[in-house]
């Protein structure tokens, strides 16, 4: 199967997404919170510049509009090299990341040649666990 899009994204739900953060917001954090050494910082201070020279900021991201972003796997080769010393500092650091491939982000309301940043309604939905479907459990 091939996929379109492609994000890294924490464990830890966003506020105003309530979806899972990017990585950039977590190192942010990190930052923020003083957790990474000097030398881990100043690596992802290095990482953090390169992407705001060479990937476009959405305006709807600056704004903190209720959207997320997502890689286009196309044009994703360069970006996901730069995010390997960036999963590797998420690692050394113990903050759990999935990568996440779909076909189907949301409502896109921004695209460029890298990314897009699509829409999230800000509603966590919790459904209840569906009766077992065991094949054994309906045997006896």
């Amino acid at each position: 199967m091939k996929f379109k899009y492609v994000r890294i994204e924490g464990r830890v739900l966003a506020e105003n997404t309530m979806h899972a953060k990017g990585v950039f917001s977590m190192c942010m954090k990190m930052l923020r919170d003083d957790e990474m050494i000097e030398e881990d910082a100043m690596l992802y201070r290095e990482i953090d510049d390169w992407f705001a020279h060479n990937l476009p900021w959405p305006e709807p991201c600056r704004k903190q509009e209720s959207v997320i972003c997502w890689f286009k796997c196309e044009n994703a080769d360069i970006m996901m090299k730069m995010m390997q010393p960036v999963m590797w500092l998420l690692e050394r650091y113990n903050h759990p990341y999935n990568v996440v491939y779909t076909n189907f982000p949301g409502e896109i309301v921004y695209e460029d040649k890298y990314q897009v940043a699509c829409k999230t309604d800000g509603k966590l939905i919790i459904e209840p666990v569906q009766p077992s479907w065991s094949p054994e459990e309906e045997e006896q």
